[in-house]
């Protein structure tokens, strides 16, 4: 069973398992507790194919740490101090991304970041953001190991990407982003450092 089809427990009694290339997938219905010696319709767990190292590694370890949490505003200097004065964070690294057409202010929190973000030109995606939502909550960036890899996985899990390729970010890393309507209402971040 490929790690990606393992049954959640809070899940329902089915579960949808790929059979091979190009075939499609085969229902397996789940029959008792799975901490009491569950069964299904199809082959035992001991009859199944083992899991190799890089298909677990490339499932358990897709999302490493969360990167940062991302908060839009309209004036980057005023939320800079509202956080140093406030909580006593201070920026850790400043950057303008012309691709994006944001100023960002990364503050260190533990081994993740606060992203203040706010816009350089009207139409940017943060500026249409502030616009429609106004200041707040943007995105999610969760490191991973390989952002190509990830990526794969959510458009194979049929999720909607932003980007269909890996991009550059700030700070040198590589970035690409998924879309909140398959990601339950949250815009994602891959970040690789």
């Amino acid at each position: 069973m490929s790690p990606l089809q393992r049954r959640n427990p809070h899940e329902d009694d089915e579960l949808f398992v790929e059979t091979g290339a190009g075939a499609p997938p085969r229902k397996i219905v789940i029959r008792g507790p799975l901490d009491a010696g569950a069964t299904t319709d199809g082959p035992a767990d001991d009859e199944a194919e083992p899991q190799s190292d890089e298909e677990t590694a490339a499932v358990d370890g897709l999302l490493t740490e969360i990167d940062h949490v991302a908060i839009a505003v309209n004036d980057l200097g005023e939320a800079i101090d509202y956080y140093r004065e406030t909580f006593g964070a201070i920026v850790d690294h400043r950057e303008v991304v012309e691709s994006d057409g944001v100023e960002e202010a990364l503050l260190k929190v533990a081994e993740s970041y606060i992203q203040l973000l706010t816009p350089t030109r009207d139409d940017s995606p943060v500026a249409k953001y502030l616009a429609k939502k106004g200041e707040g909550l943007h995105h999610i960036g969760y490191r991973v190991d390989d952002c190509a890899v990830a990526l794969e996985a959510v458009k194979a899990q049929g999720g909607r990407v932003l980007d269909e390729a890996p991009r550059p970010g700030s700070r040198g890393t590589t970035v690409a982003f998924i879309h909140p309507k398959t990601a339950f209402g949250t815009l994602i971040e891959l970040v690789q450092e």
